[in-house]
């Protein structure tokens, strides 16, 4: 059908299984203190974990990621996990720090073009895919997005993608949660001219016929702009730039450095979305230049102005000079 299809996987072993008892024959996964495989809790679990710097699990893990690729033509994988603190307190084939583990996950994943990490270290300027890590469905998590997107650029990882759409913490979205329909759209909005979005619960089961259109037009929005964001990847992976860009970084030493609300994604496109629940208009701070909005009007920076932001819009502006 022409997709491009990524498989999600972790570095867990489920202790009741016969993967685990051959890799624990194998002298495989962190042991602990009585030589045994540790247990560790993860959020579905309790369960043995991989030891990357191990011959036997490397090779092990690589084996079934290969015959994935080879004989189910997958293209790429989302490795989930990888956090430094689940190698605290555990026996590995080297001796090696925490991060350092979270240092080898990532070298794994670069055989892989295709890929998507959520916990890394010390591997900035490598073609890793980047996600924020796991952010609850509420709005106090959604005003988190651009300032964490920003640190995530200036730490070496240009290819980021801010969690998924209404936040990407499971228990958000169990059969008892409430949705926050307009949290949804604002998200997407969010989401929408940054590196990467990603939903987490397919929109057209939780929203209604206004809602659903307005996240429509987020990502029509977003395909509008498909080549210039493509362009910014390439450019990012020759001399490693944020693509994510807080107004301090470009306009350095003009009072935007406590601006933590809008982002300039590459230098030529302002965004400025709604981050507070029942909001409809905002305030936005243009930088110096000439700068044009969806309607087609002008503003020449620096000034601050009032722009109207119903639930169906998101405010932005392409600089023109």
């Amino acid at each position: 059908m022409g997709f491009t299809v990524m498989l999600w996987v972790c570095p867990f072993i489920s202790p009741d299984s016969d993967v685990y008892r051959k890799l624990k024959d194998d002298d495989g996964l962190l042991r602990n203190e009585s030589s045994d495989p540790a247990m560790i809790e993860w959020w579905n679990g309790t369960s043995a974990l991989l030891d990357f710097s191990n011959p036997a699990d490397f090779n092990w893990f690589d084996e079934q990621l290969a015959y994935l690729t080879e004989k189910y033509k997958v293209d790429g994988f989302k490795f989930d996990a990888g956090d430094a603190q689940y190698y605290k307190n555990v026996n590995s084939f080297k001796d090696i720090s925490p991060n350092e583990h979270s240092s080898l996950f990532g070298l794994f994943g670069l055989k892989y073009p295709i890929n998507e990490y959520r916990a890394m270290w010390k591997m900035g300027g490598q073609p890793l895919a980047e996600r924020l890590r796991d952010k609850n469905h509420n709005w106090v998590d959604l005003k988190k997005l651009i300032p964490h997107m920003i640190i995530q650029g200036l730490s070496g990882y240009p290819f980021s993608c801010p969690d998924m759409i209404g936040g990407g913490e499971f228990t958000s979205f169990l059969d008892d949660a409430t949705i926050d329909q307009e949290l949804i759209v604002r998200s997407t909005q969010v989401h929408a001219l940054m590196p990467m979005m990603q939903f987490s619960v397919a929109p057209w089961r939780i929203l209604n016929k206004e809602n659903l259109a307005a996240v429509k037009k987020a990502v029509d929005l977003r395909q509008g702009f498909a080549d210039y964001i493509w362009k910014l990847a390439e450019d990012s992976a020759q001399n490693n730039e944020p693509m994510v860009r807080s107004m301090e970084y470009e306009y350095p030493g003009q009072g935007y450095e406590l601006v933590n609300d809008q982002f300039l994604l590459g230098e030529n496109l302002l965004v400025a979305p709604v981050l507070q629940k029942g909001i409809h208009q905002r305030t936005v701070r243009i930088p110096p230049g000439k700068w044009q909005d969806a309607m087609g009007d002008v503003f020449i920076g620096p000034v601050e102005i009032t722009v109207s932001a119903p639930i169906n819009t998101l405010p932005h502006f392409r600089k023109t000079k």
